[in-house]
């Protein structure tokens, strides 16, 4: 009966052990291939800022038809890649700083990672119903919690105070364009309250989505952003308040273009004032 116990007690620590080797694989697998998608982006980039042709679109065959607004160069290998990336993200002072992808369902890229590949750490990756070449008044993207810390697994530093006041800019590149946001909340949600609005009516329909966001932030407002404000969602699951439903969500108010122009009157206002 001992020799039972001991052959059970040894397949259950081979088997754990198999276990724990896959899934410190898929993490060491999921940093390599986004660390390879780093490299390449951040190369073009230099490339492109030294280019005076730098926002031209590049050859119509890699997307399949052209677009009506040029398509940066940075983009290109990436593109070569997978034509549904749309973008790169990149959160100051954290580790996120990945690829941005879009299927045609918010369902493709959670276990994709940007190339198409399975992968148990999916994709970071925007709302099917965002258009990344309109201006959105919602852009929404998702991503997981990886417990090594990927993906959007930094997000949740948020309801630490210190964190919240020195993570405040996500630079966000499209396909078209760069832009600066700056954090305005951060909270614990659900999936039964509807941060994830692409559309409204009016604008008191957006008035009241932007005071309703704001109101459940687990922080004083010092950002007020308004209907004339486009916003970027950011959206990760969480198990406080739900081991299905509960998610943690960061919303920033876009500030300026690429240029440096600033998107907001009001913030524009305050960057000349510090100036003087």
């Amino acid at each position: 009966m001992h020799r039972v116990w001991t052959l059970l007690a040894v397949a259950v620590f081979m088997y754990a052990s198999i276990r724990l080797t896959a899934v410190g694989w898929g993490y060491y697998e999921n940093r390599k291939v986004l660390a390879e998608a780093s490299r390449m982006f951040a190369a073009e980039q230099v490339k492109e800022s030294f280019s005076s042709a730098g926002a031209s679109a590049v050859a119509e065959s890699v997307y399949g038809g052209g677009s009506e607004r040029p398509i940066r160069s940075s983009f290109k290998p990436l593109l070569e890649l997978n034509p549904d990336v749309v973008g790169w993200i990149r959160l100051e002072g954290s580790r996120i700083d990945y690829p941005v992808v879009q299927g045609s369902d918010n369902e493709h890229y959670l276990y994709r990672n940007y190339k198409g590949e399975a992968s148990k750490a999916g994709s970071i990756f925007l709302d099917f119903r965002n258009n990344i070449g309109a201006d959105d008044r919602n852009t929404i993207i998702y991503g997981h919690r990886m417990k090594d810390g990927t993906m959007f697994g930094e997000l949740k530093q948020y309801v630490n105070r210190d964190y919240y006041d020195t993570h405040r800019k996500i630079r966000f590149d499209t396909l078209y364009e760069s832009y600066t946001a700056e954090v305005f909340a951060a909270y614990y949600t659900t999936t039964d309250f509807n941060y994830i609005e692409t559309e409204f009516n009016d604008e008191g329909a957006y008035a009241a989505f932007l005071e309703n966001i704001q109101k459940k932030s687990l922080y004083p407002r010092d950002v007020e952003p308004g209907t004339e404000d486009r916003i970027i969602t950011l959206s990760t699951c969480d198990y406080l308040l739900d081991p299905v439903a509960g998610r943690f969500v960061v919303h920033a108010r876009l500030v300026k273009d690429e240029a440096g122009k600033a998107l907001h009157a009001d913030h524009e206002t305050a960057e000349i004032s510090q100036t003087r």
